[in-house]
């Protein structure tokens, strides 16, 4: 399998099904598509666009299957490597487990916004600030944290459904955005946090990600050099 992927500084969907695949030790070939741009004529749109019809990445590629997005990339993964159990096992567990995929799949625009994924910097003062003047942001933060300690709580962790899952996976990059901008969270969730960072498919995207030394301006609304 082949894993088409972006810059890992600053793609955060690129992160999550590759976190997911190198946790759960699925054997992919890399392959990283630069941002350069995202009009038609940029090299990022000129490579993907004969892979996937959406000219985004993640995109994985099985033998003449593509699939893209990356929760239909978890599920792919999930039925093909059943024996991983990239979904938690019980019923119940695995609905909440895709609720959760989903309700980040679609919202928590508030962090997104205002904290893009960027792993390289540390941004304090510019999480204070959003923060202070952004109510979304608060929002999404206050939900994530409650999200994640109830989860530990009943699961009794270490991971938010007790063993590694794709919903481990799928909230990776919302860590890198609460390090890079150090976001307030209660201890649970930081304790959380410091274990996902640690785990061998995380810290291994983070190495890559401060090994890569590629400024990209637009993709820098805060900083002007690294």
């Amino acid at each position: 399998m082949k894993l088409f992927i972006a810059n890992k500084n600053y793609s955060s969907w690129s992160m999550r099904p590759w976190v997911m695949l190198k946790q759960a030790g699925i054997a992919f070939e890399e392959i990283m598509v630069r941002f350069d741009g995202f009009d038609a004529k940029s090299k990022f749109k000129q490579t993907l666009k004969d892979i996937s019809p959406a000219g985004k990445v993640p995109v994985l590629v099985d033998g003449d299957l593509a699939v893209w997005d990356t929760l239909s990339i978890a599920e792919y993964a999930a039925e093909k490597f059943a024996d991983k159990q990239l979904w938690p096992s019980k019923v119940a567990d695995r609905a909440r487990a895709r609720s959760i995929c989903a309700e980040m799949h679609s919202g928590f625009t508030g962090i997104r916004s205002a904290c893009p994924m960027n792993i390289d910097a540390y941004l304090p003062e510019i999480g204070a600030l959003a923060l202070r003047d952004k109510e979304a942001l608060r929002h999404d933060l206050k939900r994530i944290d409650h999200l994640f300690s109830s989860l530990l709580q009943e699961h009794k962790g270490p991971m938010l459904f007790g063993e590694f899952s794709i919903p481990d996976a799928y909230f990776s990059p919302v860590v890198m955005r609460m390090k890079t901008y150090a976001l307030p969270v209660s201890s649970d969730t930081q304790a959380y946090i410091d274990r996902l960072c640690a785990m061998p498919g995380v810290k291994a995207w983070i190495d890559g990600a401060l090994a890569e030394k590629d400024f990209i301006d637009f993709e820098e609304p805060f900083r002007t050099k690294p």
